[in-house]
């Protein structure tokens, strides 16, 4: 049995110790906001923060997580993380939506480490979250929304 403390909430899994972390989210605990894309870590859908870093759950065996605090797009709160969902909704940053949990995130991370970002930042912070539908633009003018709701 692995115990693991995710959104808050201790939670006991019963699996391989190796099983990918996205997986133990996903299947065992039936949290499917954090999305499978690409299995390599390549794609940013599964980011996940552990202890408020941003992570791709596909590569991480669960067995590492340890005592981390694992936070889900489900579980996912503060002042970063609610000005990121308010601008996204704002500027209409999801075409397909299916890439936006690991966006979203990966922004409220750099949020919290980096409150007014330059588009060098953003683009820094954000590389390696791919988005089929291209919305790269909107996401950058998101962040920059984001930053100025947390300021007002």
């Amino acid at each position: 049995m692995i115990q693991l403390t995710v959104n808050g909430a201790q939670r006991s899994v019963d699996v391989d110790p190796d099983t990918p972390l996205l997986w133990v989210i996903r299947d065992e605990l039936k949290m499917t906001g954090t999305k499978f894309g690409c299995g390599i870590a390549a794609c940013g859908a599964c980011t996940v923060h552990m202890d408020g870093v941003p992570v791709r759950s596909c590569q991480m065996p669960v067995e590492s997580v340890g005592e981390a605090r694992i936070t889900t797009i489900e579980g996912v709160d503060g002042k970063a993380a609610d000005a990121v969902q308010k601008a996204w909704v704002e500027l209409q940053v999801p075409q397909c939506g299916y890439c936006q949990s690991g966006q979203i995130m990966s922004a409220a991370a750099l949020l919290v480490e980096t409150p007014k970002p330059t588009d060098d930042d953003i683009d820094a912070a954000m590389w390696g979250n791919a988005c089929r539908c291209a919305t790269y633009v909107r996401i950058r003018k998101a962040i920059h929304r984001a930053s100025e709701i947390m300021e007002a």
